[in-house]
């Protein structure tokens, strides 16, 4: 699985360790992980209604961690399914659980969202890269990739946390001290990307912002939920244009 001639570019060690030492407890839906498990439906569902609906499609999943999305995609019908990451030990977990689940439209590859794109360019229907962004040094070569292994026509979909007071309030101090939905230390807000830096970064890769949502917590409730709120974290679609005959 592992490809040792591909050089780790655009990673931060830090936060490969952070998720590797976590990884055993990816699909534990009451781990820290618990918010990506109450997500995963909601996020799913948008991608499926903005782009047309997920079957059929080759999709990649850029970041894909332990493998919450890829799965859940193969299992909406897609033809197939491709989780990258560079977390080796997030990608045996993925593995793992996606053979015990007897799943044959997914698989796994540990290597760099940028030497794919390269070793596959406009190869895939639908590229998405959720909750990813926002870990890396430089986001904008991620979406330049994501943009490289789309085919023209096809869809690539980011979700990642607005630089705002609000999501320091909410993301940061909210979720990792207060509620303690997720563990302290899982968000740095300065890498946070606001919706008009990612439009710029995907218009920049030939990319066209065609959607956004927002994805709102009520503590009251205890649930997430999509709208227009997009202060904290959001999810935005883009188009890439066909092909001119």
């Amino acid at each position: 699985m592992s490809e040792t001639d591909t050089p780790i570019r655009n990673a931060d060690p830090a936060e490969l360790a952070k998720f590797g030492d976590a990884a055993h407890r990816w699909w534990d839906p009451e781990s820290e992980f618990k918010p990506l498990h109450r997500i995963n439906p909601l996020r799913l569902g948008w991608i499926d209604c903005v782009c047309g609906g997920v079957a059929g499609k080759a999709v990649l999943d850029v970041g894909c961690g332990g493998g919450l999305a890829s799965e859940g995609m193969a299992r909406m019908g897609a033809a197939s399914v491709l989780g990258i990451d560079l977390s080796t030990k997030a990608l045996g977990v993925a593995e793992l659980h996606a053979m015990d689940a007897e799943l044959m439209n997914v698989r796994y590859r540990e290597v760099a969202a940028e030497a794919l794109a390269a070793e596959q360019p406009a190869a895939f229907d639908l590229v998405t890269c959720l909750e990813m962004l926002e870990h890396v040094p430089d986001p904008a070569s991620i979406v330049q990739a994501c943009a490289r292994a789309c085919r023209p026509g096809g869809w690539v979909v980011f979700s990642t946390l607005h630089r705002q007071v609000k999501s320091y309030l909410l993301a940061v101090l909210g979720a990792e001290y207060v509620l303690n939905l997720v563990p302290r230390g899982t968000h740095d807000y300065s890498r946070f990307i606001r919706p008009s830096e990612l439009a710029q970064s995907a218009r920049q890769a030939g990319l066209v912002p065609t959607a956004m949502s927002g994805l709102t917590y009520n503590p009251l409730t205890q649930a997430f939920a999509l709208g227009s709120d997009t202060d904290v974290n959001y999810l935005m679609a883009c188009r890439k244009p066909a092909r001119v005959a």
